[in-house]
């Protein structure tokens, strides 16, 4: 799990990044939650999400958005944020050209900023938005989702809950093929206290079916 530092807009950025085996093989790059309350590439569900898709021979980068650890700049409510993942992907890109496909994952604030980039980067073909806050920012901007995703909440989630990100998925109008799914986790509050494992079986559900079963597993 090497530790990398590449430059961002608002300076130098902090990241963990394991390249795959296979030359050519698909990018991950995953959101880290909230910058002011706490989040950073190594919240506990961040971790999982980045080996998850390190086992299926993805190269994965994970980072800390301006302000976080050793990442340089300030806190801008989203908009830098999201200068910050593009300039991500951009990297990861860069240090695999052959790559084919991107997927995103994102959590709470991450899954905001991870839907954003998705409609700007149309080789992003897959994304796993966990806790997204549905209620205190607007996913309108999902018109049409142009590829398809998994969204997936806790159902005690008291900070974003279930019924929010339902009515947002219910309104997104999606292009021919795409399809969102849903899932719930029984029990589960917005930081899956206690519940991680059972995240990443849904998380690890829905990766078999688009991606098939990780060798591991086969």
């Amino acid at each position: 799990m090497p530790e990398v530092i590449f430059t961002g807009p608002a300076g130098r950025i902090e990241g963990r990044y394991q390249p795959a085996k296979e030359k050519g093989a698909p990018i991950a790059i995953i959101l880290h939650p909230h910058p002011q309350f706490g989040g950073t590439m190594n919240n506990q569900i961040v971790y999982n999400l980045y080996y998850d898709f390190v086992k299926r021979g993805f190269s994965v980068l994970r980072f800390n958005f301006r302000g976080v650890g050793r990442s340089q700049g300030a806190f801008d409510h989203g908009q830098g944020e999201l200068s910050d993942a593009a300039a991500a992907l951009d990297w990861a890109q860069a240090m695999n050209p052959d790559a084919r496909a991107c997927w995103i994952a994102g959590v709470s604030f991450g899954a905001w900023i991870g839907m954003q980039l998705l409609m700007r980067r149309p080789e992003i073909e897959g994304f796993i938005s966990i806790a997204a806050m549905a209620n205190r920012y607007d996913f309108s901007f999902l018109a049409p989702c142009p590829s398809s995703g998994l969204f997936v909440h806790g159902s005690e989630d008291r900070v974003a809950p279930v019924k929010d990100v339902v009515s947002v998925i219910e309104k997104v109008k999606t292009q021919k093929g795409v399809k969102l799914e849903h899932a719930v986790v029984e029990g589960a509050n917005h930081f899956f206290d206690g519940r991680v494992d059972e995240l990443m079986v849904a998380v690890d559900e829905y990766l078999d079916k688009r991606l098939g079963a990780t060798e591991q597993e086969a």
